[in-house]
């Protein structure tokens, strides 16, 4: 099973020759050996399909992957959602 869940476009801030913009996509997949689930973090160049790398990570490595970027958003002053 493989269940695409939100994707995003992220372009680079104008000002910065040097950055490249991206897109993100976060899925749900079951297509492993050990029959576990697993969330699906690819992160390709825009205008580039299928040239991504992918995290292929377990539910702690999420929760892990979500608390930084709720720690992230803190710390810039940012409201941190639910």
């Amino acid at each position: 099973m493989r269940r695409s869940i939100d994707d995003a476009p992220v372009p680079a801030p104008v000002a910065d020759d040097d950055l490249t913009s991206v897109s993100w996509s976060v899925g749900i997949c079951d297509d492993y050996d050990d029959a576990g689930l697993r969330v699906q973090l690819t992160v390709e160049e825009l205008g580039a399909p299928g040239t991504g790398l992918v995290a292929h990570l377990d539910p702690d490595a999420a929760r892990r992957l979500r608390l930084a970027l709720r720690s992230a958003l803190k710390e810039l002053g940012e409201d941190v959602g639910a």
